[in-house]
């Protein structure tokens, strides 16, 4: 039987540090860092690593806010989630994760555009 994508992706710990280094690379950049200014972000680290495990086959249960929730009101352009979903990827390189994995969690991520560009 093949591997969930949480096992692929290494599992809780993994995506933990993953789910991290995501958010610490919003913050820096400079095309969406300021959305994250008064963001509580251990809170926000949580939320992303329950999210990430629970959406790719893991033992979390994502109790955050729905991605439409989650985003109204911040009105985020197309080229914004590009910038998010580069980060996304920069995380995912910085620790190893094979090309497949990236694929699969850009898939994911692409499917919610309309979730996350609604206004």
């Amino acid at each position: 039987m093949e591997q969930s994508l949480y096992e692929r992706l290494g599992g809780s710990e993994k995506i933990i540090q993953i789910a991290n280094d995501v958010v610490d690379n919003h913050v820096a950049n400079p095309r969406i860092g300021k959305r994250f200014a008064n963001t509580d972000l251990p809170a926000t680290k949580k939320a992303a690593a329950e999210f990430i495990i629970t959406g790719t086959g893991g033992p979390e249960v994502y109790t955050g806010k729905d991605m439409r929730a989650t985003h109204a009101g911040m009105n985020i352009n197309e080229a914004e989630l590009l910038s998010a979903m580069s980060d996304v990827m920069d995380a995912l390189d910085k620790n190893g994760v094979d090309q497949r994995e990236k694929e699969e969690v850009l898939f994911i991520l692409f499917s919610m555009k309309d979730e996350i560009l609604f206004g």
